[in-house]
């Protein structure tokens, strides 16, 4: 990068927030995908009006600028991949603005961390249910750039669902506002709606409003043991469709069983199909009761052979064990783990099980599978030796076809994780050229000159 837009931006926000040495290019150079591109400069604003400066001077200059939250997402969205600038929220726009008891909304700024958002609300008997596996570090404004979901999607929706009114800054410097604090809103396109799972290339957040609701105050944990995944995934929706939305419903598959057991040796069932564990909430306990009932009969006309209910506290977090850790365990089957978070309607998780299985057997590939059945994302791990190319393609062509499979069932590629760069060369899968080209269409209206997370997103 020239020396004089260094020089511009210090001058702009003070030298304690630009830089260009290499401790920092590199600290801001990667993301959850393991890959590396650092930046030539990053920058530190310290309000909306330093990200309007910084936009309008890049967009003049034709300067390539990332936004980034806390650099988590498993799909390069956050890459600096071309270069120029890392604009880092966390040091100064991270503060929760406001919390509106009356409107139950929350006003935060980008920088946010998801469970503190959660751990203020909850404070004065709110409830923000978006719980990403990143919550403890992951910030909003990434969760809205990347519409970031979690296990209570299942009955609490994901971040989209949340999302009321934004600010944002588009490249020529303008301030954007998206949406309203009301509960109805038709005035006009729905821009927020277009901003959620945009991964920054449209323009940067730089206030979200969010909707709250209240807290259930009684929760219940519960697990299924199913003799096949076949039968797991048959009692998922024809459970959701007797009356009960679990607030999460997450499956661990055999091979997962079996990868955490050999880790923990916790006593799980080795020899099963697969495992349902969920939780139910509501405000009274005949209702919960009532969910318990229907739950357990619903497991057990499906095949289940041992349904558990956790008794307290301690037993829950046993029952919750094995999925809160099955991603690390999976690394048994192979040192590179090429994971997707594909999603379809839940009563076609069967067949998605079924191809992937398929898809496993032909490749001679360990695919272990896991995630949130309860909305049919299910995280599928493709299992390779990473220090092997051949092994390596071999796991993309793999992967390419539970693509495939997932597009036919009326499924997406991705649930939660975006597209970023990673599955970026799969967007023609899931989407027609005139679909591809509209996308195009929309990112030039709001950044002509493409500064703004260029080449992401398969565009």
């Amino acid at each position: 990068m020239d020396k004089k837009h260094i020089k511009y931006f210090k001058k702009l926000l003070g030298e304690e927030n630009v830089f260009d040495d290499k401790a920092h290019c590199i600290a801001y150079a990667y993301d959850a995908t393991r890959n590396r591109y650092e930046p030539d400069l990053v920058i530190f604003p310290r309000d909306e009006q330093d990200v309007s400066d910084v936009l309008k001077y890049c967009n003049e200059h034709k300067i390539i600028l990332t936004p980034r939250g806390a650099g988590s997402g498993f799909t390069g969205g956050s890459l600096p991949a071309n270069g120029g600038i890392v604009l880092a929220y966390e040091k100064h726009m991270n503060k929760i603005l406001e919390i509106d008891m009356e409107n139950m909304v929350a006003v935060v700024q980008p920088g946010v961390i998801n469970m503190d958002l959660q751990k203020a609300v909850e404070e004065v008997g709110l409830f923000y249910p978006p719980d990403p596996a990143s919550e403890n570090y992951s910030t909003i404004g990434g969760n809205v750039s990347e519409n970031a979901g979690g296990m209570r999607a299942a009955k609490y929706g994901i971040t989209k669902d949340y999302v009321m009114a934004l600010r944002l800054v588009i490249p020529n410097g303008e301030i954007i506002r998206a949406g309203k604090r009301t509960i109805k809103d038709v005035a006009g396109y729905n821009i927020s709606g277009i901003i959620i799972a945009s991964e920054g290339t449209l323009g940067c957040i730089t206030e979200i409003t969010l909707k709250l609701i209240s807290k259930p105050t009684l929760s219940q944990s519960m697990m299924g043991v199913f003799p096949t995944v076949n039968d797991a995934m048959n009692a998922v929706y024809k459970t959701m469709a007797a009356g009960v939305t679990p607030v999460a419903m997450e499956f661990l598959d055999n091979l997962t069983i079996r990868a955490v057991e050999q880790k923990y040796n916790k006593g799980l069932p080795t020899d099963a199909g697969a495992i349902l564990i969920a939780t139910i909430d509501g405000n009274l306990d005949v209702e919960l009761q009532k969910q318990l009932e229907i739950l357990q009969t619903k497991f057990k006309e499906n095949g289940c052979s041992d349904f558990k209910v956790a008794k307290d506290e301690k037993e829950e977090a046993d029952l919750w064990f094995a999925r809160k850790n099955a991603s690390q365990c999976i690394t048994t089957y192979g040192s590179k783990k090429l994971n997707e978070d594909i999603t379809v309607p839940r009563n076609k998780l069967p067949d998605l099980l079924k191809a992937i299985d398929e898809v496993s057997q032909k490749y001679n590939v360990k695919v272990p599978c896991f995630g949130h059945t309860g909305d049919g994302n299910v995280h599928t791990n493709v299992m390779v030796d990473g220090s092997d190319e051949k092994q390596l393609e071999i796991g993309h062509q793999a992967i390419e076809e539970i693509f495939k499979a997932t597009v036919a069932l009326e499924g997406t590629l991705s649930g939660e994780h975006g597209i970023g760069l990673s599955k970026a060369p799969y967007m023609h899968l899931a989407f027609s050229d005139g679909e591809m080209e509209l996308f195009r269409s929309i990112k030039k209206a709001f950044d002509p000159n493409n500064i703004l997370n260029p080449n992401k997103m398969g565009l």
